[in-house]
């Protein structure tokens, strides 16, 4: 079996993903090579077969063949840059030999020639095409296609030192991988996609590089996987059309339009697409863009498969880049044919598109009336302006929307693979395969093979060693974390103890140890898709410090449900245990212990408690969740029991373990009991959701996340006069806003007040996400970066927000280098004010999406508009999405 660092290799440059449904076996039809006038290849050229409405594409050799029954056929071919050919052929019972050679395409310029002071012709081209986009995603109700999608990858470079390495496994330098997927993919307004595979055959998994966004999509969209489409509404924003002339192609004229970003990078496109007049639809395109780094050429092809409705026929697709010294290109190509389509009924008349800004509007323009239906208003047969034409499709799509069974479900996806998708022979392959293999590639298959056979001998000898006997306890399963099963649905184990291993000043050197015990099972409801999930958890943690000579311990039961889109959580949990007074762990404790042996500052707090707590949570859908809990503790203050460090200069102690603040008074410390009883509503207004085999999952990026806090220490029920007494109350907001691919806006916003604070201990002040250290937190708008950690804690009213912005194009990111290497820049602002405390406030600037992952922030932080300090902060790119 091939070694886990060959398969990261392999997982990471290459293929591939699926695609095509087969046709029956034939002996005859046509097939030949599609070269230029000079005599060069021209790969994935068009092969249509206008009596069929259905093509093939070349392959990268520029040869094709397409098995046809008897008959005659008139025998199209397209290359873009090249006049189309048109040939017809009658197919006997045998193969028929077709070459065709290719003249380059021949643009005239329109009458309306660019002139001086005069507006380029593109422009009012985009702007109809842009007027009419979303009419092209609505024409069709639905429609079926089979697509074919290969892929052939390479690495073509890697770090020296890895090199003889790779070789050893197998895995060479320049030498090609290919995988082929034949799909049937249906889609159904508004945005509904089936996909049944039909077969694979691959040597390597799915990559972050398949072109499945770009072919499952539209150009019509605003976006295409994030990045901003020619069509789309805000497309002048972005780019420069120019007019490059113009040519006629199966009876219709089209126009070379030029696509010029404004400013090049990342998430736009360039290069040239083409318009076919009047119709406004796109007739083909080929442009590129890049995105994290690596460059993407996308070429299509269209053709008509129904009166007045052109669809992509062929797909390619190039990815090109590097990784930590790694390089590699891919090359995609993606047929698409045997179109089944349903026109939309509403959208039957097609009217005429008047660009006002420069043609003259006549009165028998139509415009939109609010007060009339816009299925009504599209069912005349009135011109129209692009922008009034605009605002009517607009219109209708929210008027379908609205008449829908559950309008709140915005998109929907099945998938499906075909028992015997991985087991087709090769005959198979080559009876439905419409672009022949090239002499690279079916090298490739033999090599890999012969190396599947080795592999699935190795796998069978392990999977029935491992049959013999469940896991056995390993030395080192207590640290790594491990689960047994025991069947039924129990299994115990270890979680991963590595972590727990540190250093503070209360305890010494400290280890820890968590472990659980799991009851689990599973319901299918009546629709066979969703379950209901029910769990019972045990899970104890120990620790122990060695200088403090302490043993800690606790214990949680919990009992879970989850249905398909609510659940409910509640359970039980004691124990005596150290907690840090900020219950949100400012600091981790592998940095503080980082901190504290090798520079002598201990930022970390803590204090002791022996407690119980009752917790209930509920969520009722993904769109409102509610939370209740109470408990009680006699809670200690600690104090250092280790003076240890590593850096032990002159003039350099650790602080004690009481925090610094502005406000607090000794008895804040002083050893208390709590009887305290919290809950919260979490509430995500107007989420909308998608379905994915039949399961509903939320989409919350249009729905901010509204957090209510109230906690009430219920003081007058203990006999105790140092028992806390109070009540907090607290609302917070947290969202992003994008600005198409110019910006976004990240923003964490809450306010508070204690309602009554009669006696509030440090532990329930309200605390704030301070930093210390050079390790910026994960997330870009969940911390302070330079605030301490408990300085500003309060007991009365205050008001944080933390802003950060993200700039496609800013200082630095000027230089197109730097935009097409993925490298972003960001601002960021954050404020605090209580009643008791100066105002704080912070500002920095940071780069974003270092070396792809990394993020290096600097700045600073001010108390009253004093400059209190400032430095520079390490952390992981904010594209990173980590829980």
């Amino acid at each position: 079996m091939r070694s886990d660092f060959k398969i990261f290799i392999q997982s990471f440059f290459l293929l591939l993903f699926s695609v095509v449904v087969g046709s029956s076996v034939l002996a005859q039809g046509i097939r030949g090579k599609v070269v230029s006038s000079e005599g060069e290849l021209l790969p994935y050229a068009s092969v249509y077969i206008r009596n069929l409405g259905d093509g093939v594409p070349t392959n990268q050799d520029g040869r094709y063949e397409y098995k046809l029954d008897p008959g005659v056929y008139d025998v199209l071919i397209q290359f873009l840059g090249y006049k189309s050919q048109l040939k017809t052929v009658e197919v006997g019972e045998e193969w028929v030999d077709m070459d065709f050679e290719m003249e380059p395409q021949v643009y005239t310029l329109s009458e309306v020639e660019v002139r001086a002071g005069q507006e380029d012709p593109a422009l009012t081209i985009m702007r109809k095409a842009i007027s009419k986009a979303k009419f092209h995603r609505l024409q069709l109700q639905q429609y079926s296609m089979t697509v074919y999608l290969k892929g052939t990858g390479q690495l073509t470079d890697a770090p020296f030192f890895l090199k003889k390495t790779l070789e050893k496994e197998g895995l060479k330098l320049n030498e090609a991988y290919t995988s082929e997927s034949v799909s049937r993919i249906t889609f159904t307004q508004p945005n509904k996609v089936e996909e049944k595979v039909i077969s694979i055959r691959t040597n390597g998994d799915n990559q972050s590089t398949s072109p499945a966004p770009y072919i499952q999509t539209s150009f019509y969209q605003e976006k295409i996987n994030d990045i901003i489409s020619p069509l789309s509404r805000s497309a002048f924003t972005y780019y420069r059309f120019t007019y490059e002339g113009s040519f006629f192609d199966q009876e219709v004229m089209v126009n070379k339009i030029k696509v010029t970003p404004r400013s090049r990078g990342e998430r736009v496109f360039e290069g040239y697409i083409y318009i076919i007049e009047d119709l406004w639809a796109i007739h083909s395109l080929n442009l590129k863009t890049s995105l994290l780094g690596f460059d993407i050429q996308a070429t299509q092809q269209y053709a008509p498969v129904a009166e007045n409705v052109w669809m992509p026929l062929t797909h390619t697709y190039r990815f090109g880049g590097k990784f930590f010294g790694f390089e590699g290109e891919f090359k995609y190509l993606a047929s698409t044919r045997e179109y089944e389509v349903t026109l939309n009924p509403d959208l039957a008349y097609v009217p005429e598109i008047i660009d006002e800004k420069v043609q003259e509007v006549t009165e028998d323009v139509a415009d939109f009336k609010k007060t009339e239906s816009a299925l009504e208003q599209l069912a005349k047969e009135q011109p129209t302006t692009r922008k009034e034409y605009r605002k009517l499709i607009n219109e209708y799509e929210k008027e379908a929307l609205k008449e829908r069974e559950e309008p709140e479900v915005i998109s929907e996806s099945y998938y499906s693979i075909d028992s015997l998708a991985k087991k087709r022979a090769l005959s198979y392959w080559d009876s439905i395969r419409p672009v022949p293999l090239t002499e690279e590639e079916i090298e490739g298959y033999r090599r890999d093979d012969s190396l599947a056979v080795i592999e699935a001998a190795k796998v069978s000898e392990v999977d029935s060693v491992a049959k013999k006997a469940r896991r056995k306890y390993k030395p080192l399963d207590f640290m790594n974390g491990a689960s047994y099963s025991f069947g039924k649905g129990v299994s115990i184990g270890f979680k991963q103890n590595w972590t727990k291993i540190s250093f503070n000043t209360v305890e010494g050197f400290k280890f820890g140890m968590g472990m659980f015990y799991r009851k689990y099972q599973e319901e299918k409801l009546a629709d066979s898709v969703n379950r209901i999930r029910k769990s019972f958890n045990i899970e104890p943690e120990l620790r122990y410090g060695i200088s403090s000579n302490r043993f800690y311990g606790k214990v949680d039961f919990r009992w879970s449900t989850t249905k398909p889109l609510s659940g409910t959580t509640f359970g039980i949990e004691g124990g005596r245990y150290i907690y840090q007074f900020n219950g949100g762990e400012p600091i981790n404790e592998q940095v503080n212990a980082f901190y504290s042996l090798l520079f002598r500052q201990n930022y970390m707090k803590l204090y002791e408690q022996d407690f119980v707590r009752a917790y209930w949570a509920h969520r009722v859908n993904y769109e409102f969740t509610y939370r209740a809990n109470l408990s009680y503790a006699e809670r200690g203050e600690l104090f250092n029991h280790s003076n240890y460090s590593w850096y032990n200069k002159e003039g350099r102690t650790y602080t004690t373990n009481r925090p610094e603040n502005v406000e607090v008074n000794e008895m804040a410390f002083a050893d208390h009991e709590l009887l305290k009883f919290n809950t919260s509503i979490s509430w995500r207004p107007g989420v909308k959701y998608g379905i994915r085999n039949g399961r509903k999952y939320p989409i919350t990026n249009r729905s901010p996340l509204i957090n209510f806090n109230y906690t009430k220490a219920l003081g007058g029920l203990l006999n105790s006069e140092t028992a806390a007494d109070f009540d907090h109350l607290e609302i917070g907001v947290e969202h992003f806003f994008e600005f198409g691919v110019s910006g976004k806006l990240d923003f964490n916003v809450s306010a508070g007040t204690f309602l009554s604070n009669k006696q509030v201990y440090f532990q329930d002040y309200q605390h704030f996400g301070g930093n210390r250290t050079i390790f910026s937190n994960f997330g870009p708008a969940s911390n302070y970066r330079f605030m301490d950690y408990y300085k500003y804690s309060t007991n009365t009213s205050y008001v944080s927000g933390i802003f950060h912005y993200q700039f496609r194009k800013f200082l630095l990111t000027q230089l197109p280098m730097l935009r097409f290497s993925g490298v972003r820049e960001n601002l960021f602002f954050n404020y605090l004010k209580t009643e008791n405390s100066p105002s704080y406030w912070e500002a920095g600037y940071s780069l974003d999406n270092l070396f792809r992952i990394f993020r290096l922030e600097m700045g600073a932080g001010f108390e009253n508009g004093n400059y209190l300090r400032g430095g520079v902060r390490f952390g992981i790119a904010t594209f990173i999405q980590v829980n």
